[in-house]
């Protein structure tokens, strides 16, 4: 007997959810997101009202649970502390170094969050066809290359943003800069680390909507995926807002920086405490 037939959805080389007719009849879903994030795939026998979930097993579902509490709690404080730095320059002392150094805090935490997210795409239970179909667990994995996949392609681009924003972070340090280096070593990687955590948050749309636009405000993971791309669209603008002309040795707005670091903070910890309940 052949493979059964699947209907593969998503966008481009990416395939974010497979349906099939398993040999018993009915229907049954492999949904990329909530097979790395849930650990199960959903089977509908033929006639049958309800949905049942075929899990992954123990090991896999520890694994997911321990690596969605790492990776939420992680931006949860990475989210405070950078709405605690820009706090402090807004209302406080505006101190730079103070400021500086709580930033780059923050940005550890969120190296940290970026780093598991990845681990969470590389060791999530990938799934088998066939049948009904199942859940595998993979050997533990620290790396792996992966472009084809959009869940590995949206945490890879999400790390590598937290690590640009380091070097932004470690050269906020530097003292005695004048405005083009300033442009050069702080704001320039602070607009690219926004840019790429915006593509991340596209790509985490095109995999929770197949690649086409969806409105799904009752769905856990979109709202997590929303909250996230609405902080790194209020990052994208406090960084344009940071950028110092030179006319005027000024910040475009400074107010505008402040609040929309602030702001976007705020949603990566919302988005992070939202995360702690996507779990298996």
């Amino acid at each position: 007997m052949g493979q059964p037939e699947q209907r593969a959805e998503g966008a481009g080389p990416f395939t974010t959810r497979l349906t099939w007719q398993p040999p018993g009849g009915g229907t049954a879903v492999w949904d990329s997101r909530l097979a790395r994030r849930r650990g199960v795939l959903a089977v509908r026998p033929h006639g049958a009202a309800a949905t049942r979930h075929i899990r992954a097993d123990a090991v896999a579902i520890a694994r997911l649970r321990r690596l969605n509490a790492i990776a939420a709690i992680a931006f949860v404080i990475g989210g405070a502390l950078f709405a605690a730095g820009a706090a402090v320059a807004q209302f406080g002392s505006g101190d730079a170094t103070e400021c500086a150094s709580i930033y780059f805090a923050g940005g550890l935490f969120f190296n940290t969050g970026g780093y598991v997210s990845l681990l969470q795409v590389l060791n999530a239970p990938r799934h088998e066809g066939g049948g009904e179909g199942r859940l595998v667990t993979p050997h533990w994995r620290w790396w792996s290359y992966e472009p084809m996949r959009v869940d590995w392609l949206s945490a890879f681009v999400l790390f590598v943003g937290t690590l640009v924003f380091s070097v932004d972070l470690l050269d906020s340090f530097l003292q005695g800069l004048n405005v083009h280096q300033v442009n050069r070593l702080i704001w320039v990687p602070n607009v690219i680390g926004c840019a790429l955590f915006l593509i991340s948050g596209h790509l985490g749309f095109v995999e929770i909507c197949h690649g086409r636009p969806c409105l799904r405000p009752h769905s856990l993971g979109w709202r997590i995926v929303a909250v996230n791309q609405l902080g790194s669209a209020l990052f994208m603008v406090s960084a344009l807002a940071a950028y110092t002309r030179p006319a005027t040795d000024s910040l475009v707005n400074a107010d505008i920086a402040n609040w929309g670091t602030l702001t976007g903070a705020l949603c990566f910890s919302l988005a992070g405490l939202l995360q702690l309940g996507e779990r298996p």
